[in-house]
């Protein structure tokens, strides 16, 4: 019987689909690894860029701000801990949507997922460069010149170069590390993660030593449009909770590691964001924050500034380095994984799919996601960058509330070691606050975004929607035997 369109886009993934022969991912993960994965992937970037960037924005309040994207990411948590808990397989917010809304959504909302790691791993690279030539400034006194630091794009009058080189190095060692294996990959990320949290610490008792209270008078003078801005502004620095999910098929007893890596990772992040906000803001005048000085490598600034020494700056700078590296290996895993999950489901190429059999990870998946990102991040700036992965999580986490909404509703019966609370508030609460954040975003984002679901949509027209398992189940798979 032929199959219309409007008929295969509803069609929805059974819940019991086995992974094919050949295409298992090796369980190897704990609850505490799997945790580390969440706060490696979140903690980074952001936290190191974000005070100069949301503090001129809502002056001290900016705390608020932080609390507001805390409640947002919380929100969302708890969605992801019930699908989790209840479909653990690879592949995210993309699997979520195919066993809940049907084939159609699954693709869009997996084109965004894909779009959200991409460009994530893509921008957190760039980062990584202005901190690495910061630190080898501060160690060695030299730096890479611009034409091997900075992309051939100007934004705004902004330095240009030839290749951002650093970017490009730091995304082929997290492929190599990744090729390696799941587990190499989480033991290497878990100690990353310990550093970074050391360096923010530190940062935490030094500001704490120039705190004074008065920098906190006129609390509210940017108002709630400024909170609001500031909040907007922070929300990306959440979006690690998500990968998380991508490595349900990887975990030791899932169905209880999944919920609790995700609670104990965002309660890691929001104390740790909260402290470095209220030691920063108490630290230095409002005006410090938005002054050249600070623009790059701001808080190694405020550290020489308050000691005046290099060291504690130096070491900061270290952690970021260190910590950034961690995010992007995140990123990079999180995007191979959501790969292989639509590959096999035959929505992709069959070898994205394909898992070596000696490491059990999937290899070729792996590089190609690294040249792309390499080539995004070697040769576009991190400022056309950061939007388009806030439009991609934004519309993750939108997904995945409908699809406890949708869940509850059509399979009241399933097995749901955790449940979102005050249900059906909360996942409807998620969607109005995702969506309130996405009418912030410029026009500029969502035309690229726009773009990227055409191209898209037309791929799954001339080509996946003809090569779907649920449409073709028994296409034989092929294996990685090399």
């Amino acid at each position: 019987m032929t199959t219309s369109l409007s008929q295969q886009l509803r069609l929805k993934k059974p819940l019991a689909t086995n992974p094919l022969d050949g295409h298992d991912l090796s369980r190897n993960l704990s609850t505490f690894t799997l945790m580390m994965f969440g706060v490696g992937s979140t903690v980074g970037t952001g936290i190191f860029f974000v005070l100069q960037e949301a503090v001129p924005e809502a002056g001290p309040a900016v705390v608020i701000s932080f609390i507001l994207a805390g409640i947002a990411a919380g929100l969302s948590a708890l969605n992801y801990a019930e699908l989790a808990s209840a479909m653990p397989v690879s592949g995210s917010s993309y699997s979520y949507a195919y066993h809940s809304l049907g084939e159609g959504v699954a693709m869009l909302i997996g084109a965004c997922v894909l779009l959200e790691y991409g460009v994530s791993a893509s921008a957190v690279a760039v980062g990584w460069s202005g901190y690495f030539n910061e630190l080898t400034d501060k160690l060695f006194g030299a730096r890479l010149p611009d034409a091997l630091s900075y992309s051939p794009i100007s934004v705004d009058g902004s330095t240009t170069g030839l290749l951002n080189l650093p970017a490009v190095v730091l995304v082929a060692m997290c492929a190599v590390l990744l090729v390696r294996g799941a587990s190499e990959s989480a033991r290497a990320n878990a100690i990353m993660v310990g550093i970074k949290l050391a360096a923010l610490a530190m940062f935490i008792v030094i500001a704490l030593t120039a705190f004074e209270v008065d920098r906190f008078d006129h609390f509210f003078d940017s108002g709630l449009h400024g909170m609001a801005t500031a909040a907007g502004t922070i929300f990306f620095s959440f979006i690690g909770l998500d990968a998380i999910s991508t490595a349900g098929e990887e975990v030791k007893d899932p169905q209880r590691a999944l919920p609790r890596a995700l609670f104990g990772a965002l309660a890691i992040v929001i104390g740790v964001y909260l402290l470095v906000a209220i030691a920063g803001v108490g630290s230095q005048p409002l005006s410090e924050f938005s002054s050249e000085e600070q623009e790059s490598a701001g808080m190694s600034v405020m550290l020489a500034n308050i000691t005046g020494s290099q060291i504690p700056g130096t070491i900061l700078a270290a952690g970021a380095v260190i910590s950034i590296f961690s995010v992007t290996l995140v990123s990079l895993y999180g995007q191979t994984r959501v790969l292989f999950a639509m590959a096999r489901d035959r929505m992709l190429p069959d070898r994205f799919a394909e898992v070596n059999p000696k490491t059990l990870t999937p290899r070729y998946n792996t590089i190609v996601v690294a040249i792309v990102v390499a080539l995004i991040a070697g040769f576009v700036p991190s400022d056309y960058l950061w939007d388009t992965v806030s439009i991609g999580t934004l519309m993750a986490f939108i997904v995945v509330a409908s699809g406890v909404l949708v869940l509850r509703r059509t399979r009241p019966d399933m097995e749901r070691p955790f449940r979102v609370p005050a249900f059906p508030v909360l996942p409807l609460l998620t969607i109005a606050i995702c969506i309130y954040v996405l009418s912030g975003l410029p026009l500029i984002t969502w035309a690229i975004f726009l773009s990227w679901l055409g191209v898209v949509l037309v791929y799954y027209l001339l080509y996946a929607r003809h090569r779907s398992r649920l449409i073709t189940p028994d296409a034989p798979p092929k294996v990685d035997a090399r």
